[in-house]
């Protein structure tokens, strides 16, 4: 199939590599959530190989190479299939919500490594151009994990979370109206059930068992506290979460 530049925008030359695996939103459904993903994959060839292939039954919506060229695999108006079974803030059908960014990156199975500056770039400036067209709220800016936290792991701990925020892309403390860390941390409520109870707050799906638990925190770390993944609770991690879900306007 071949590869053409259909427009330009503010994200730069927009190169349209189509995929059939798409359908129809359901009518009068929002589209209020950004998605972001790596490809997990040994090349971005490779990736969008298998996200134009009617066989895979998966797509996204776009997909950023590590040179900073990005693909449109399906239009913004059609519902593309990246998302799969997850939950952010009582949302359970994400796909029919939101719009997938895949980004290239080997993942963590084989190889996982920092996103190329060129790539962030595009990254960012897509974001941006996305949210003049649809109200997506900065608390509806996911990793693919926040949705999904017992089964995916990306974008992962290297992902420049912060930079997208400094950029007006999502949630970080300190930025974009959000509340700056206090200084001092040590009022932080210090026991699991509470952190939990902020993670609800902020979007995370129920976690019912310890092992939900855990999985849920990781998440959380992987986007918001990514010097420590360990899944372990502390007064920083619970820090985090207060200003987060202090922000959050439902």
């Amino acid at each position: 199939m071949g590869e053409k530049i259909t427009r330009t925008r503010s994200a730069g030359n927009i190169i349209s590599r189509p995929s059939p695996n798409f359908g129809d939103r359901p009518e009068g459904c929002p589209t209020d959530i950004l998605v972001l993903h790596y490809t997990g994959m040994q090349s971005g060839a490779d990736a969008l190989e298998r996200l134009c292939d009617p066989e895979s039954s998966v797509s996204s919506h776009y997909l950023i190479e590590e040179d900073g060229r990005i693909f449109q695999l399906v239009d913004e108006e059609k519902r593309a299939w990246h998302a799969g079974l997850g939950i952010w803030q009582g949302c359970q059908d994400v796909n029919s919500h939101s719009i997938g960014i895949e980004i290239v990156n080997p993942g963590h199975e084989y190889g996982y490594r920092p996103f190329p500056d060129i790539q962030i770039k595009s990254v960012i400036e897509l974001a941006q151009d996305i949210l003049k067209r649809h109200e997506i709220p900065a608390s509806r800016i996911i990793a693919h994990s926040d949705m999904a936290p017992d089964r995916k792991e990306d974008p992962g701990e290297l992902f420049p979370w912060q930079q997208l925020a400094e950029n007006g892309i999502g949630l970080w403390p300190g930025c974009s109206g959000v509340p700056a860390m206090p200084s001092n941390m040590v009022d932080a409520p210090t026991t699991p059930d509470e952190f939990h109870a902020l993670l609800d707050a902020i979007g995370y799906g129920a976690a019912t068992s310890d092992e939900d638990k855990a999985k849920r925190t990781i998440a959380f770390q992987r986007h918001w506290r990514q010097n420590d993944i360990s899944g372990d609770v502390d007064s920083e991690c619970i820090a985090v979460a207060k200003v987060l879900a202090s922000a959050i306007i439902r």
